[in-house]
């Protein structure tokens, strides 16, 4: 599981002082950055072969200026040519949110999935939640 830290920014909030809820899918996109990266080491960063086929967010509860958020990233499940990533964020030990993202290895010349080599599986394994057993 990979864990950061981040500052809630003042333009981040809404009239009410709650974090606006486009904000959350960014932070869990800043929260993938990693996972990508597993990726990026068979090259190029520029030839990454992942896209976002699916992103649910559930808001549980208001995010506030003032606090860090701490952003968890998991890995929930494997398959062929896809995987989910899990996401979670937290303020003040409590669960604010949560999001599940479905990435499939795409090949852009052929426009097809492909598979995941098996030693990007084993890396993804090592990456899934301590508290949640991965699924196949």
């Amino acid at each position: 599981m990979y864990s950061e830290e981040l500052k809630v920014r003042f333009y981040e909030t809404d009239a009410l002082g709650h974090v606006n809820n486009t904000v959350i899918p960014a932070w869990i996109e800043t929260g993938r950055i990693p996972v990508f990266e597993l990726f990026a080491s068979q090259g190029s960063p520029y030839e990454i072969s992942l896209i976002v086929a699916n992103l649910n967010v559930d808001f549980l509860r208001p995010v506030y200026f003032g606090f860090p958020v701490t952003i968890n990233t998991y890995i929930s499940r494997i398959g062929n040519s896809s995987f989910v990533i899990g996401s979670e964020i937290w303020q003040k030990d409590k669960l604010c949110a949560k999001g599940a993202s479905t990435l499939v290895n795409y090949d852009y010349k052929n426009e097809c999935s492909l598979p995941i080599a098996d030693e990007i599986k084993l890396k993804l394994k090592e990456k899934a939640h301590p508290e949640h057993p991965l699924k196949q």
